[in-house]
């Protein structure tokens, strides 16, 4: 379905109808939404060329009349255009719908056994299996993360982060008394867990 927009130019006797060049733009849009349709195909197939519209399903191109037109979009019908050799101006514009192509497919339900009696089967039978996760979820753990930190040593973007942090907590106490850990209570909080726990021992 195409809307036809007359531009009003200077016009041109029917005996010149059929040699002169038509300046032919429009945008092409889907049916129901009406949304433009970006980057559709436009086939001139009498003179055997084309564009493609922009992002906006916008486009322009030379014909003549009585060129016929194709319009090509994925997932929508392939639509024709006949330029009419009626018009009288060299400039038109038209909107064009392309309507959808869908297939309406039947319902397919998909079972992992071919009968519950399978089902049954395989479920009493299945033995528990240490999977992906339950490893991801155990190499993880707080643990294992501080078993592994002890173990690395200091690299150049560790020790890049540590001097980073001394520069803008010395920046932060400018002009002020240093921070003294001896009288922050978080940190004495934290040694008397930690001497609870007896992580305090010598190995």
């Amino acid at each position: 379905m195409t809307l036809l927009v007359v531009v009003n130019n200077p016009t041109f006797s029917q005996k010149d109808n059929s040699d002169r060049l038509i300046q032919l733009s429009g945008v092409v849009v889907t049916d129901g939404e009406v949304e433009p349709l970006p980057y559709t195909t436009i086939f001139d197939k009498t003179i055997r060329k084309g564009v493609i519209a922009d992002y906006y399903g916008f486009f322009s191109l030379v014909t003549k009349p009585g060129d016929t037109l194709f319009f090509s979009y994925y997932g929508h019908k392939t639509s024709s255009f006949i330029v009419p050799d009626t018009l009288t101006s060299n400039r038109y514009s038209i909107i064009h719908v392309m309507q959808k192509d869908t297939l309406n497919l039947p319902q397919v339900d998909v079972y992992p056994w071919p009968s519950r009696e399978d089902f049954a089967r395989a479920f009493v039978e299945m033995e528990p299996y240490d999977d992906a996760l339950r490893r991801a979820q155990r190499q993880l753990s707080g643990e294992s993360l501080a078993f592994a930190a002890a173990r690395i040593e200091t690299d150049a973007s560790l020790a890049s982060g540590y001097a980073m942090n001394q520069l803008q907590t010395k920046i932060y106490t400018q002009g002020q008394t240093p921070v003294n850990n001896l009288f922050n209570p978080y940190s004495w909080a934290k040694f008397i867990e930690s001497w609870k726990k007896g992580e305090l021992k010598r190995e």
